[in-house]
């Protein structure tokens, strides 16, 4: 359960990111206490990932801020960056090393040295359930795998902070599993955004779940209380409803 007296660990504000003429996000703004595990929702070109990479520090937002454990993304990056543990789209990594390789350089980077590395680097391996093909070039492995070793050195540091953008994509139905109980156990003690347009993931590790259409939020609240909203009582018939470009209402974000 989130924890009522701490400040939230993530708080968006305003947060707008315009690419010429086109508005991809408009206005976004929440905030995820520890103890909250956010599926944030939204077709193709939604905002999602932009909106993602606008919280990691990747992309700098047109107007508005956020925040990860009261460090500006912008304007306190380094600090905000130790916080935080991104999975982002696509992650990229070094196809010619080594599993090993690759979660050790990434560990080093974060100041790891010695034995605290080696046990850092063991036990993200053991996370991800990676250790049968540690000692493979990343280019050698399936998609799925390849995703497993992006979630992997997010997690090197222990962050207070999970940002994943779609985490299990290209996992077959069991590796699926493993990761979300993973996300489940991570749960109580971090702040945790899940980017997804699948809705199967929110019934089975989200407890809220933002919906977002044309670049803005259409709807925030618990997923149960989200199905109410449908005679059905069916997420997916939630989202078909709030995120028809002719018919999505725009909320205040």
């Amino acid at each position: 359960m989130p924890v009522p007296s701490e400040p939230a660990l993530i708080v968006i504000q305003g947060l707008t990111k315009r690419f010429g003429a086109f508005t991809a996000v408009d206005k976004v703004s929440f905030e995820v206490p520890r103890g909250e595990v956010l599926g944030f929702l939204g077709p193709n070109g939604a905002g999602k990932s932009t909106t993602m990479r606008m919280l990691a520090g990747f992309m700098t937002p047109t107007v508005g801020s956020a925040s990860i454990c009261g460090h500006d993304v912008q304007t306190d990056s380094v600090a905000a960056r130790r916080c935080l543990g991104f999975l982002p789209e696509g992650a990229p990594n070094y196809p010619e090393m080594t599993v090993t390789a690759f979660l050790t350089f990434a560990a080093r980077v974060r100041g790891y040295v010695g034995a605290e590395l080696s046990r850092r680097v063991a036990h993200a391996l053991h996370l991800t359930t990676l250790e049968s093909v540690r000692l493979q070039p990343i280019e050698t492995l399936s998609k799925g795998f390849k995703r497993r070793v992006g979630l992997a050195q997010a997690l090197l540091h222990d962050p207070a902070v999970l940002v994943l953008d779609e985490p299990t994509d290209g996992l077959d139905p069991n590796q699926k599993h493993e990761v979300r109980n993973l996300i489940t156990q991570m749960a109580p003690t971090k702040a945790i955004v899940i980017s997804t347009h699948i809705l199967e993931e929110v019934d089975a590790v989200c407890t809220r779940a933002i919906i977002i259409a044309e670049g803005r939020v259409v709807a925030d609240d618990k997923p149960d209380a989200l199905k109410k909203r449908h005679p059905s009582g069916r997420l997916e018939d939630v989202f078909h409803q709030l995120t028809q470009p002719a018919t999505a209402p725009r909320q205040a974000a």
